[in-house]
């Protein structure tokens, strides 16, 4: 998670569009420029953009440029099929052949944008890829056509990591990858070194996994590429504050990613917007809870006595050397 020993966090741009009126008084267009300039002042040093819909009012230069003096790094880009409404039905997953090549091009230039920035690293969150109804959806056909979409989007540029950011449902009622191992199997199939997982920690709750586990079997069969901290009641996709209902869950997954040698960026995937919050003071507090989180894991990760308890699962000895060291 490391710069330059400097810690790397990204978070939702789309959320620094609350209370726009006030923050730029007189601005009739609010530009992706824009919204990097106020991530900044919250301590963002990393940013994700999202294609196509960041591009619409900026050039990839503008954006470079935009980066480059807000002193913010590329993390990499996420492609969003749901600001077309012809993706409705699936991207890769539509029944109509002409939709699902439209949607492995659109995915192609983003890849060719990204590259032309600099990057490295695109996430794929196929929330249109699913189904509502029984027998609305012919499962086999439908993983084949994404499995065969997913080859030839890594094979595209093999330089960039693609990664694969699963969630249970929403905005389908069943999502085709809903969870690790449905993930980990699609990415066994396409046979491809430039595909991993990017967990998202209210997702993971709502697959009703933990999350630690999570990221232990996805660094056994794959390769971890992205990190979202949030958190939630593991009913939806809540999006709330880091740590703010599940903190020991948190702390054990940072401890995880301590031992498997994680060292990428740390994105805040929370919805400051539910509740209009403003969201430079929620992405300073999950700078700072995630930095005391950080701290509470180091030492935790390297404690011989924990390990022990953890060999023998001894619960209650591992919740008091836990508990102590979060409340020290």
């Amino acid at each position: 998670m490391k710069e330059n020993n400097k810690p790397r966090f990204a978070a939702r741009l789309n959320a620094f569009k609350i209370g726009a009126g006030e923050y730029w008084p007189g601005k009739n267009s609010i530009t992706t420029a824009d919204l990097l300039s106020r991530a900044a002042t919250a301590g963002l040093n990393a940013a994700d953009l999202n294609y196509p819909d960041h591009f619409v009012d900026d050039s990839p230069a503008d954006l470079t440029r935009a980066l480059d003096d807000n002193g913010i790094i590329l993390n990499g880009m996420a492609m969003r099929y749901y600001t077309e409404s012809g993706y409705k039905l699936g991207a890769f997953t539509h029944p109509d052949s002409t939709v699902r090549r439209a949607a492995i091009d659109e995915t192609k230039r983003g890849l060719d944008v990204l590259a032309k920035m600099g990057g490295n690293l695109m996430t794929l969150w196929m929330g249109q890829d699913g189904f509502d109804y029984s027998f609305q959806m012919d499962y086999e056909r439908a993983w084949g056509d994404t499995i065969e979409a997913m080859i030839e989007v890594a094979d595209h540029i093999p330089a960039i990591d693609i990664a694969l950011e699963y969630k249970p449902n929403e905005p389908r009622a069943f999502a085709l990858m809903p969870d690790a191992a449905t993930t980990l199997l699609a990415i066994k199939e396409i046979g491809r070194d430039n595909t991993g997982v990017t967990l998202d920690f209210a997702h993971v709750l709502y697959a009703d996994e933990m999350p630690a586990f999570a990221a232990a079997l996805v660094a056994r069969h794959s390769r971890i590429l992205g990190v979202h901290l949030n958190d939630g009641y593991g009913k939806w996709d809540n999006g709330l504050m880091v740590g703010s209902v599940h903190p020991i869950q948190t702390i054990e997954l940072l401890v995880e990613l301590e031992r498997l040698g994680y060292d990428g960026t740390i994105y805040f995937d929370t919805f400051p917007d539910h509740s209009g919050l403003d969201p430079v003071e929620e992405a300073r507090t999950n700078i700072e809870v995630v930095q005391r989180l950080r701290a509470t894991a180091a030492k935790l990760a390297g404690s011989a006595e924990l390990q022990a308890a953890i060999s023998r699962q001894d619960a209650p000895t591992a919740m008091r050397l836990v508990q102590a060291t979060m409340l020290a």
